[in-house]
């Protein structure tokens, strides 16, 4: 069953159409799309309870064999839940909240499970959602009126048409209980199925002052699941997925530096890591494999880069560069360091097999969060400047060029993300339109740019972010957070196919993407799963 009803999934469908008046030609619509089949051929990291993660917070109910998972939010994505049949714990339906989940209770009668969630913003508010799921629709209703909603704590079916909801205050002004009292409340409705979105109001949520403990459910959630499979493995976020010609399949992911599964669908070994890996260049002769690694920009040391071993994973040599990087690798097959900007993924373009090593640069001074069009530059370090070497190195500023400035608009600041240069060494890649309030409709884009004067090709805008892109020599292969994969004309940007990407009739979301050979895709998901894909 899928997450999402007909309607939402058009709705989805609907939002990456092609937007015009840019320069370049803009991609026009899909009207040529070609038809295709696309098929998952195998799975690698699959188990129970995948779409979930480390779970949060877990509810059974016994009478219908069903038990609720809520996974736990990580910071800039969302918390998922999932429902599970306990019988062979198939999910079943699936929504992923804006924010942590505190609270869930199944209907005493009706196929529906309310969900709490909220969090302190972090200066006044307490802001939240009481999520309603339809479990044989797949839709998910947010039922409270207020703007910024409330941070639900606690829910209880009081009989089929009353509930008693456990609040946090609205904000925390002037009030020094506020992080551990919460107001508490009744809400009837004869037809909870009938509720419309945001119709229970501020005057039905006021109520007495109750005691509102934060309590940390975690470890019973894991022992919950435990009990059922104890085969669930927290597994989150591929960041990259490469094949070896031998068959073996590397992936970098949360928690683990990198991971090396035989053909066999059998994990040889993993490397693990605190934070995770990033990048991954394997070595021309497949022995060892240097690897990007994920680290918060307050370390003392704000990158760090490992040689592993592709036999065992042992690690044999660390290198660690003093400002952020993207290790890429060149053209020629070896590694190189690309500077990635001190704006988080904003900053850092990776472009695979580039003749050079390009980079978004900020002047003067990086780290300026909102710089002016013309302050942003497509740089580059030509091959020649640093010789070759095995193990790579931070190019200097005396080696770096700038190329054109990195908006092709003069009244767009653009934001950086994956790409590919192509055979003509023109680069595709993907990014976004900045816009204080976040991303607007039409604020992602795909571009194809010459790289003499950085004319655009073409430009396919669409309204959300691009997870991954590579390229083979006639398509573009980008995916998105919202769980679709696109394929782009090389030629022109129009579309020559699109899905949303599923399994077992659920929709996953891809964060990376590799050609690994003729109609043959590797994906990664958010989910820590790899899929093996055929397309044609």
């Amino acid at each position: 069953m899928p997450w999402a009803s007909e309607a939402t999934v058009a709705k989805l469908r609907h939002r990456h159409r092609p937007h015009e008046g840019h320069a370049g030609s803009s991609a026009p619509d899909t009207g040529k799309i070609t038809s295709m089949t696309f098929r998952i051929d195998r799975i690698l990291g699959d188990r129970p309870f995948a779409e979930v993660g480390d779970p949060a917070l877990a509810l059974a109910d016994e009478s219908r064999g069903l038990l609720a998972v809520a996974g736990a939010r990580e910071v800039g994505s969302t918390a998922p839940v999932g429902v599970y049949r306990t019988d062979d714990l198939a999910c079943c339906a699936l929504l992923r909240s804006r924010y942590p989940v505190h609270a869930m209770a199944f209907h005493p009668t009706l196929p529906l499970l309310l969900v709490g969630t909220g969090r302190y913003d972090g200066g006044y508010f307490f802001e939240g959602e009481l999520l309603l799921l339809d479990l044989e629709t797949g839709k998910a209703t947010s039922l409270v009126e207020h703007e910024l909603g409330r941070q639900i704590l606690g829910v209880e079916w009081l009989n089929d048409q009353e509930l008693r909801v456990l609040m946090a205050p609205p904000d925390d002004w002037d009030d020094e209980d506020a992080h551990a009292e919460g107001h508490v409340a009744n809400v009837l409705r004869p037809d909870w199925r009938a509720v419309p979105p945001r119709s229970i109001t501020p005057d039905e949520l006021a109520g007495p002052r109750v005691a509102a403990p934060r309590s940390d459910r975690r470890e019973e959630a894991r022992r919950t699941v435990s009990a059922v499979s104890a085969a669930w493995d927290p597994r989150r976020h591929i960041r990259a997925v490469r094949e070896l010609s031998d068959g073996r399949i590397l992936a970098t992911l949360d928690a683990v530096q990198l991971e090396c599964w035989l053909p066999s669908g059998e994990r040889q070994w993993a490397v693990p890591d605190e934070e995770g890996g990033r990048d991954v260049v394997v070595a021309a002769d497949e022995q060892s494999a240097w690897v990007g690694l994920v680290r918060p920009l307050r370390d003392e040391f704000p990158q760090s880069v490992v040689q592993l071993s592709l036999q065992d994973g042992r690690r044999l040599d660390h290198l660690r560069p003093g400002a952020p990087v993207s290790v890429v690798r060149c053209a020629d097959g070896l590694p190189a360091f690309a500077p990635a900007g001190r704006n988080g993924e904003r900053s850092r373009l990776h472009i695979r097999r580039g003749s050079r090593i390009y980079f978004r640069a900020t002047a003067p001074g990086e780290g300026v969060r909102e710089p002016d069009p013309g302050e942003v530059w497509l740089a580059a370090v030509d091959p020649d400047v640093i010789p070759a070497a095995e193990r790579p190195r931070e190019p200097t500023e005396a080696e770096v060029g700038r190329l054109f400035p990195y908006s092709w608009t003069s009244d767009e600041t653009h934001f950086a993300g994956p790409g590919a240069e192509v055979a003509d060494g023109s680069l595709v890649y993907a990014g976004t339109v900045y816009n204080g309030h976040g991303l607007q409709p039409g604020g992602s884009f795909v571009v194809r740019r010459e790289t003499t004067a950085g004319k655009p090709s073409w430009v396919f805008r669409t309204d959300t972010k691009a997870t991954d892109l590579d390229c083979d020599r006639e398509t573009a292969y980008v995916t998105y957070d919202d769980g679709e994969i696109v394929a782009l004309d090389l030629r022109d940007g129009t579309v020559r196919w699109r899905r949303h990407l599923t399994v077992a009739g659920v929709l996953v979301v891809p964060t990376a993407v590799t050609v690994a050979g003729p109609t043959r895709l590797l994906i990664g998901t958010g989910d820590g799963r790899v899929l093996g894909c055929s397309t044609g």
